[in-house]
């Protein structure tokens, strides 16, 4: 492939990824969607993240892992019970990491 196919096929994804994002973004004022699809619509980000998440807590090495050895799944429960108990993001993020790092590393030596 050549520079100038390169740039052109850049060119080319640049244009067809901006025109349908700049249409639907166009019509979006004009869209009306119903009240049960709006609120439908908040548990996709919380829905999506458990989908990519899951496989990777219970199947890290692609068996399901359902032990104390489990790293992945010692730090999510980490995590799951800080956040229930004290609900601060940066919180529960800090200590499900610590407890990954901990039960990854620290045990391993």
């Amino acid at each position: 492939m050549t520079l100038w196919q390169g740039t052109i096929i850049i060119l080319g994804m640049f244009a067809v990824t901006f025109g349908v994002r700049f249409v639907l973004f166009a019509r979006a004022d004009k869209v009306v969607m119903p009240t049960f699809i709006e609120k439908a619509l908040k548990f996709v980000p919380v829905a999506v993240l458990t989908a990519i998440i899951t496989p990777m807590i219970l199947m890290p090495t692609q068996q399901i892992d359902i032990s104390l050895s489990n790293p992945w799944l010692l730090g999510a429960l980490a995590a799951f019970v800080v956040g229930i108990w004290r609900q601060q993001q940066l919180l529960t993020i800090l200590v499900g990491v610590l407890v990954f790092f901990v039960a990854k590393y620290g045990f391993s030596l």
